[in-house]
């Protein structure tokens, strides 16, 4: 993606220890703006709990319009504890990602130099590969219903839908990923239950086979969802970009992040990765309520989430400085990356990175 002249940028702190973290990203974004003359604009949004809680209000239709305006979107963490499970989410996690049409979900899996990961005797070299997660269908298309609710004869349905267009431009770009990436195992491997989801997994399997014949620099490979967790924690080093389905994707994803050690430094992108398509980053933990205030949360992935942002918006070369300079701080600073174990405070962290940048530590 070409750069624009200036980067107009929501941030939405959200709630909990949202707001904190996403200050770290924006102060790296600032340290290096200087060093690399990015012109950008930064426009916050309160939106989360405490506006929900105070007028009701989710996501207003005039501020997603404002938010489609921008180039990029950067969150904090969305999750209040008095308010119901699904509310928040359901209404701006995932009406963000089907309103601006982020149909990708992108999630790196990398162990960093210092990082430790519960899987013995794997280390940086094992832990290197990429999850790409179809975003918008699957489950989380919201189509179902109850019949009897509340009787002793009540049943749900939650129905998953699959397209062939939802299908084929996630498989498509993960193909185009996987060539971009040139990693020299230059594999994609489809996860999915073909065995048991007979029509669904079939449509996605079928798509798979059909977009490989036109990459054919690219190793189509293929595993059930099941097995996939089990070779991620016993080789890991298998992987090169995995492409699934919303659901399976949002499974394995966790389980990603806690061998790359932990959701302190797991970072995603939902991207809508078509001209003019506006995405959003975001830390990969939650909101975090009990630690609010006490700054004690590790930054590090919302620091990772705004070096996406930038290689996403045109700023590959700023991107890869803030990915060295945070492997300098993991890699001889921190002791953990654990919420109040790291030795140092969160704006502590934000401030190590910053100083690896300013010393041409990347």
């Amino acid at each position: 993606m070409s750069a624009p002249s200036s980067l107009r940028i929501a941030v939405i702190g959200g709630d909990g220890t949202g707001p904190e973290v996403a200050a770290e990203g924006v102060k790296v974004l600032k340290a290096v703006a200087a060093l690399e003359g990015i012109v950008y604009e930064l426009v916050d949004y309160d939106l989360g709990g405490d506006r929900y809680l105070r007028t009701g209000e989710i996501l207003p239709p005039s501020v997603l319009e404002e938010l489609r305006a921008c180039d990029a979107i950067y969150l904090g963490a969305v999750g209040h504890p008095e308010v119901p499970p699904g509310v928040l989410e359901r209404g701006l996690l995932l009406e963000l990602r089907f309103q601006l049409d982020q149909y990708i979900n992108l999630r790196p899996v990398q162990l960093y130099p210092g990082v430790e990961t519960p899987l013995r005797d794997k280390g940086p070299a094992d832990i290197d590969f990429v999850v790409v997660r179809e975003n918008t269908e699957d489950l989380y298309a919201g189509a179902g219903g109850f019949l009897k609710k509340g009787t002793p004869d009540e049943v749900a349905v939650q129905t998953a839908i699959y397209t062939r267009k939802g299908c084929e431009r996630c498989i498509r770009w993960a193909f185009e990923y996987t060539r971009r990436r040139n990693n020299p195992k230059r594999r994609l491997t489809l996860v999915a239950k073909t065995n048991v989801l007979t029509f669904g997994h079939d449509l996605w399997w079928r798509t798979f086979q059909e977009v490989a014949r036109e990459y054919p620099d690219v190793q189509p490979d293929y595993q059930h969802v099941d097995a996939c967790c089990m070779w991620m924690v016993k080789n890991p080093e298998y992987f090169d970009v995995i492409v699934t389905t919303n659901m399976f994707g949002d499974i394995i994803t966790d389980l990603g992040g806690i061998i790359q050690g932990g959701l302190g430094v797991a970072a995603g992108a939902n991207l809508n990765p078509d001209p003019g398509g506006t995405s959003m980053f975001e830390p990969m933990g939650g909101s975090a309520p009990k630690y609010k205030g006490q700054r004690a949360i590790n930054p590090i992935a919302a620091i990772n989430a705004m070096a996406m942002l930038l290689e996403h918006t045109g700023h590959p070369r700023a991107a890869a400085r803030v990915v060295r300079a945070v492997k300098h701080v993991t890699g001889t600073k921190m002791r953990s990356q654990a919420a109040g174990k790291m030795g140092y405070m969160t704006d502590e962290v934000g401030d190590l990175v910053v100083q690896a940048l300013e010393e041409g530590r990347d």
